[in-house]
């Protein structure tokens, strides 16, 4: 097959095919926005906003519009993706599953903006409670972020 080095026959490594090949495997992996992703985030954001006791309208609509603006929907798409996940998040035991999702389908980076999205729909009532506060630091901490990336999430998202 020609793969012994002093060979008349290329060896794979400097088989332009297989360097092609291991690029691609070595390349990061692109965001998967799947539907999966997508229901875990929106699912997230519900228990987010559950998280002080209370889930108004406003707070729906916010929701509404980050899954819009995150995902490239328009508006009925990102409220059935929100219907979709109040249902999901109603039926969730834990917050561990949806967390895991992101994290495997966002890079670090990507997670940053996630978490200032989490904290757009906790400020969007204009209080934050000690229950959102702690649901909080554990979604960061679940996401693979520090509390200072929370923190600097959390103070982008008040400037909004």
């Amino acid at each position: 097959m020609g793969l012994l080095v002093g060979s008349s026959n290329p060896t794979p490594y400097n088989d332009p095919m297989f360097d092609a090949f291991l690029r691609l495997l070595m390349a990061p992996a692109p965001a998967r926005h799947d539907p999966e992703a997508k229901l875990a985030l929106a699912a997230l954001m519900v228990r987010v906003a559950k998280a002080d006791g209370t889930y108004d309208q406003e707070e729906r609509d916010q929701i509404d519009r980050v899954l819009a603006a995150q995902f490239g929907l328009v508006p009925a798409a990102a409220a059935m993706l929100r219907s979709d996940a109040e249902a999901l998040e109603a039926e969730a035991p834990d917050t561990v599953r949806f967390t895991r999702v992101l994290k495997e389908s966002f890079p670090l980076e990507a997670r940053a903006k996630l978490m200032e999205a989490l904290w757009e729909i906790v400020l969007s009532d204009g209080a934050r409670d000690d229950d959102e506060e702690s649901l909080m630091r554990l979604v960061a901490s679940l996401l693979g972020l520090t509390d200072v990336d929370s923190a600097l999430a959390r103070q982008r998202a008040e400037k909004e």
